[in-house]
């Protein structure tokens, strides 16, 4: 495997997994933003190609690929990349998101006029999709998604509303046969919802989706601030449950993982439970 490859094989994270723009002192970094229901999740890469800069997609990619998303967009318009030689690396995500436990749909958007795209439409076997444009590779990707594999809702912010979402959770485990994880999910989902009419006060979307084995809640709010890490306090034996945060604390030791990310008008909170 060339070294751009074996970046592409990214480093175990832990969750949360807590997704905002990241970025050096010399402009180069990472974009991710996702959809209501973490379905589709694009990601922008900018700067000039550097090993350093490919560690930082593969912690990103990462952290896409562990979440409910069924396919991820990248934009590489704003990447430097004269000679194409990062092709390798992008090839190496596209297997292994293809050929994953999950397999998640991933295609590139970027200018034709470079070296990069003219290595990638010309590859031959099977290779990626790519477009020239994001609205472009927005309406193909939306074409290629299924609704069978997701129940989705749009809640006002008020308490009646968090039973709302525990009904859908348990209309999803009875549809797809998952009983076994309705306490865990419904548990979820109680406490994402809580959290969304207490803090965010938005009206909110809850999407309940599937993938093999696993569920996946996902709750978007219109308020763009989510805590940072060292601000969770997760596992703090000292904490009482009582306490501010409890909701994130029982999330944390329910789900098999969980994050956040950016949307355009504010945040997605998802867990998935197994």
């Amino acid at each position: 495997m060339t070294a751009a490859g074996r970046h592409a094989q990214v480093q175990p994270l832990e969750s949360p997994y807590l997704l905002t723009s990241a970025a050096d002192r010399l402009g180069t970094g990472v974009a991710v933003t996702g959809d209501v229901g973490m379905v589709v999740v694009e990601v922008a890469v900018y700067g000039r190609w550097s090993p350093q800069l490919s560690e930082q997609v593969s912690a990103a990619l990462h952290m896409c690929l562990a979440g409910p998303s069924a396919a991820i967009i990248v934009d590489l318009h704003d990447l430097g990349d004269p000679h194409g030689g990062s092709l390798p690396f992008w090839l190496a995500l596209w297997r292994q998101a293809r050929l994953g436990a999950a397999p998640v749909y991933v295609t590139f958007c970027l200018p034709t006029a470079t070296a990069l795209s003219r290595r990638l439409r010309y590859l031959q076997g099977p290779q990626p999709r790519a477009y020239t444009t994001l609205p472009e590779a927005r309406a193909a990707t939306a074409g290629r998604m299924s609704r069978a594999d997701r129940l989705q809702i749009r809640l006002e912010p008020r308490p009646a509303s968090v039973k709302v979402a525990r009904t859908l959770v348990t209309r999803a485990c009875r549809a797809w046969d998952r009983q076994k994880l309705l306490h865990d999910t419904w548990l979820i989902a109680s406490e994402l919802a809580a959290n969304a009419v207490e803090h965010a006060r938005t009206d909110f979307v809850v999407t309940v989706s599937r993938s093999n084995a696993r569920l996946h809640v996902a709750i978007h709010d219109c308020v763009a601030r989510f805590p940072h890490a060292s601000e969770l306090m997760l596992i703090a034996p000292q904490a009482s449950l009582g306490e501010r945060g409890r909701g994130l604390r029982l999330v944390h030791a329910t789900a098999a993982s969980w994050g956040t990310v950016p949307t355009h008008d504010g945040k997605v909170v998802w867990a998935a439970v197994i």
